[in-house]
């Protein structure tokens, strides 16, 4: 009981801040952990020192990944600090797992070409807006219709990584195929109406403030799925947008008819968008802006592609 007591607390938390369901999951997941790890004993019992033990066990024993290890300690900072009510964790003798440096998977463009001549239906759509605005691909599963600017040709991204709102590329190209989209949508909205759902997930001030808001098309999702399914936190019977492994699949299988040696995602074609852009000379500062990078150094990890300018380094084969 005192279990599911606490871990109802860190629920109601998370979704007072209007965080993610995923977010829901690995937080209310990493908190199950860290107290079976210390047999069970409730997290009012336990300090720094349990903390510094449970995270270093991960590090240490279980060799997980940095970004692991990091995203356990933002659980257990979020369970003492907002739940707890506990300022701040003193983690002096925290050993922090390696993170490795990876230099990311970018196409070229006619790499690019040649994955989307194997890609077709809803799912090439969504994988040029990938590219094309250079979105993440929870972002562009995300999309709803009034997020879609066809006059000024831009995307609003909302609550996207850090829960910040952002605007980026409409690809010109698009614009047909996504106007035939939403009228598909706007058909399927109807029936859904008819049979009395069509109602979608609102942020929880919104909901409350305009009770009929959620019957709108213009929140519904531009990339629904097939079928209706119960929302795990309202309990609402809605259409929720198609899955993300319904996307990666596709491109994995595109990426091995296409021939390319590389190991291609949806990210690799975020990836690939930042790249292109500098390549043709757009400054950092206007990439870092429209990816929704929150420091400098993050969109500078595509030099390693596009560093051939005037300092470009010849080797000596090249010179013999």
């Amino acid at each position: 009981m005192a279990k599911s007591k606490l871990l109802e607390q860190v629920r109601q938390e998370i979704r007072r801040r209007n965080y993610s369901y995923k977010t829901e999951q690995s937080y209310t997941s990493w908190v199950v952990r860290y107290v079976k790890y210390h047999g069970t004993v409730h997290p009012k019992k336990l300090g720094d020192a349990e903390v510094e033990q449970f995270l270093n066990h991960l590090a240490n024993n279980r060799n997980v990944a940095g970004g692991t290890q990091n995203q356990a300690l933002s659980a257990l900072v979020f369970l003492y600090k907002e739940v707890l009510s506990k300022e701040s964790l003193e983690l002096s003798n925290l050993k922090r797992a390696k993170k490795p440096k990876r230099l990311p998977v970018v196409l070229s463009v006619e790499e690019t070409m040649a994955l989307f001549k194997e890609l077709h239906g809803v799912a090439a759509l969504i994988c040029r807006l990938l590219y094309g605005s250079g979105l993440r691909i929870s972002e562009g599963l995300r999309l709803r219709v009034q997020d879609i600017d066809f006059d000024y040709e831009q995307l609003w991204v909302r609550s996207g990584k850090g829960l910040k709102d952002r605007v980026t590329l409409l690809p010109q190209k698009c614009i047909p195929e996504l106007r035939e989209q939403i009228k598909k949508v706007e058909m399927l909205h109807q029936k859904d109406l008819s049979k009395g759902y069509g109602k979608a997930i609102l942020p929880k001030a919104l909901a409350e403030k305009y009770p009929n808001e959620n019957k709108e098309l213009r929140w519904q999702y531009v990339f629904p799925s097939k079928i209706i399914s119960k929302d795990p936190r309202s309990g609402l019977q809605h259409r929720y947008h198609l899955s993300d492994k319904y996307v990666q699949k596709r491109v994995k299988k595109a990426a091995k008819k296409a021939g390319l040696n590389k190991k291609v995602t949806c990210h690799t074609l975020r990836h690939s968008f930042a790249t292109h852009l500098l390549q043709n000379g757009y400054d950092f500062r206007t990439v870092q802006e429209l990816l929704g990078h929150k420091n400098l150094k993050t969109t500078m990890i595509y030099t390693h592609v596009i560093n051939k300018g005037g300092n470009y380094i010849k080797s000596p084969v090249d010179i013999l």
